[in-house]
């Protein structure tokens, strides 16, 4: 397959974008190094490649190295949430470095992270003060097992946690990803129940369209065929009810009234089945995987009735809404509620190392703590509680109190609706919307086999305006990092706009 080898080849308009220069090379004669580089690249026989590599180095001597970076990726690495075969078609990214908002590829050219490195980035690449808290910590203490032991990161952290739900939330059990906090409040829940009598009580119950992570136990409360049906045979699947999805609003009706008809569905299953139902599990406010649908607080409020009158559990999944991504740090407080447990992720360590958290009400740890160890909770893993990845979220909290974030998010997030605001008016754009800082819309697309194929071309047009962006199905969304200026957030959206433009001329 032809690799391209200037930028400009995958498009025109690329050739007006500002090069970067690289880090380190300040003129354009190749060092020793890359001249070695170049005669060994001579030297191999040719092989075939796949991929699109994106101007990987225009510098004379280091072409060879850099596609060789991209190709062995291509062949060692089975990248998450893709078809390998499209990436002979779909640029693949060398990113060599992070710095505020923008990646750098190895050859200098930069993209603005506005999907904050799939929602996990908080206050940008290499943040100064967060990698200060990691250095002191490495010095002090990596890593010791939290079973048997504890450490001053875990504990405060957790502390921290707890205050910042008024200390409704407490107990904080450490995990490694958004997944796994799932599986934990899934397990916690039935077994809370078992402990106190009501063995019964197995079932979960999600809401359509709702994701919430793809192991076994957490596919079971996902509703996204594209990640489930595979799996099918192995699931334990859970009852799923209507969205309350502000864009399934009838002629004349608001979100909150889309959020009491998705009530009236939960009510009526829990009449039915409440005697076997252990936990609700819901993403407050917006349900990110299923396009950003998003939905008026009080669904979440009104869940939180029908749970305590029927006596079911209340699982809140804020690992992509929580840490000030919907407007406050935790989205259940634009509802007035807290859940019984509370799932973190992404977000929670600035987007620095692997860290989930659970946070649950007193009268749930209760319901373990015995002297018989089978009724304790018996999970782990090797890395629970890991000190570096505590320190990070704890450095996160620091920046959050120090640095007035909330307000300054909301006034940015005012500044982009306004920039973002013409797409409305877009003919074949349906729900421009925002819920904090996550911004979205709906491209309408007549073609199936373009509507399809929307989302990649998309992402390939948007790198060749410095932008990092990937579309679920045919929605555009942005959640950029909390740290963007002005000039950075009236580029986004510009450019957002040419994407959008240029994506839908390419199907003309």
């Amino acid at each position: 397959m032809h690799q391209p080898k200037e930028r400009a080849n995958l498009d025109p308009a690329a050739a007006s974008l500002p090069r970067i220069t690289p880090m380190g090379d300040r003129n354009t004669h190749p060092t020793r190094k890359q001249k070695m580089a170049h005669r060994r690249a001579k030297q191999k026989p040719a092989q075939h490649r796949t991929g699109v590599v994106l101007d990987t180095l225009a510098t004379a001597g280091t072409t060879a190295e850099t596609d060789d970076w991209v190709a062995r990726s291509l062949r060692a690495v089975w990248h998450p949430c893709t078809q390998m075969k499209h990436h002979e078609r779909l640029p693949l990214i060398p990113i060599a470095r992070g710095s505020g908002p923008w990646l750098y590829d190895r050859a200098g050219h930069r993209y603005l992270d506005a999907i904050s490195s799939w929602w996990v980035n908080l206050f940008g690449h290499a943040n100064p003060r967060i990698n200060a808290a990691l250095k002191d910590q490495l010095d002090t203490l990596e890593h010791a097992m939290l079973a048997g032991c504890t450490h001053e990161p875990a504990v405060e952290l957790a502390e921290r946690l707890a205050a910042l739900t008024q200390h409704t939330l407490g107990h904080a059990f450490f995990a490694s990803d958004g997944a796994s906090a799932v599986e934990i409040a899934l397990k916690m829940s039935f077994h809370s129940w078992r402990n106190r009598g009501y063995g019964d009580k197995q079932e979960f119950v999600c809401i359509a369209n709702s994701y919430h992570g793809e192991t076994i136990g957490a596919l079971g409360v996902t509703d996204v065929a594209l990640f489930k049906d595979a799996y099918d045979p192995l699931i334990r699947h859970a009852h799923v009810v209507a969205s309350p999805d502000a864009r399934r609003a009838e002629p004349g009706e608001s979100a909150a009234d889309v959020a009491r008809r998705a009530l009236d569905a939960v009510r009526a299953l829990f009449e039915a089945r409440s005697h076997r139902i252990a936990a609700l599990i819901v993403e407050p406010l917006v349900q990110c995987a299923a396009g950003m649908a998003m939905h008026d607080p009080s669904y979440i409020a009104g869940l939180r009735v029908l749970c305590d009158q029927f006596g079911v559990h209340l699982i809140a999944d804020e690992i992509a809404v929580g840490c000030g991504r919907t407007g406050t740090f935790f989205a259940c407080e634009q509802a007035g509620i807290w859940p019984d447990f509370l799932c973190l992720s992404k977000g929670i360590s600035g987007g620095y190392l692997p860290l989930s958290i659970v946070l649950s009400r007193d009268e749930i740890f209760a319901a373990f703590y015995d002297d018989d160890t089978t009724r304790g909770f018996l999970h782990s893993h090797s890395y629970t509680g890991n000190p570096l990845a505590c320190r990070a979220a704890l450095a996160t909290l620091d920046l959050f109190a120090s640095d007035n974030v909330l307000a300054a998010n909301a006034q940015k997030s005012a500044t982009l609706r306004a920039a973002l605001a013409p797409l409305a008016g877009h003919p074949q754009v349906r729900n421009l919307r925002q819920c904090g800082t996550i911004f979205a819309f709906d491209a309408v697309i007549a073609d199936p086999q373009q509507a399809k194929t929307f989302s990649r071309r998309f992402f390939t047009h948007a790198l060749q305006r410095e932008l990092l962006l990937r579309p679920i199905s045919t929605t555009v969304y942005l959640m950029p990092p909390y740290i963007l200026d002005d000039a950075e957030l009236a580029l986004l959206a510009a450019r957002t706009h040419e994407t959008f433009e240029a994506t839908l001329a390419e199907a003309a």
